[in-house]
């Protein structure tokens, strides 16, 4: 019961702030954040300006990643000859002149873009009619024809 009423009342010399209690909190919480850090001044200095270094590195090679795949984009929009983006342009923009596409995207690009143009030859097509097998394509025809002449059949009295 007794503490309970003391820690009602509390110490009536607490609140008045003589210079007894206050210190020990200001001490706890140094207000220089190279003290918290445990190092001195000109090192926390050093310290952060390295990583401000460091972040600006590291955004700079984001931008230039970005940049890569936005030229990429636009090379494949010029080959399929989609509308162009204006985010894209931008982002090249921003970079300046000197993004070029990674080699190894390009080697893709190019890959993908040999065995298109050797579909759409007239040598391609005659590779894949070599490829088919040629009695499944009479016996489709053939199908093909007997169907047309029974509807034909049904349609026309004359036959």
């Amino acid at each position: 019961m007794a503490f309970l009423i003391k820690s009602m009342i509390g110490n009536p010399l607490s609140g008045i702030g003589l210079g007894g209690g206050g210190d020990k909190e200001e001490e706890a919480t140094p207000s220089d954040p190279a003290k918290a850090a445990g190092m001195t001044r000109e090192e926390y200095e050093e310290y952060q300006k390295q990583l401000v270094e460091e972040k600006m590195e590291r955004d700079a090679d984001f931008l230039h990643k970005k940049a890569e795949r936005a030229t990429l984009r636009v090379c494949l929009r010029d080959k399929y000859r989609l509308p162009k983006s204006e985010q894209d342009e931008n982002m090249i923009e921003m970079a300046g002149d000197d993004v070029d596409v990674p080699e190894e995207l390009l080697k893709m690009v190019d890959e993908d873009a040999t065995e298109e143009e050797g579909k759409d030859s007239l040598m391609g097509q005659i590779q894949n009619l070599q490829n088919m097998d040629m009695d499944q394509l009479k016996e489709k025809a053939s199908a093909t024809v007997t169907e047309l002449k029974s509807k034909a059949e049904e349609k026309c009295s004359v036959m």
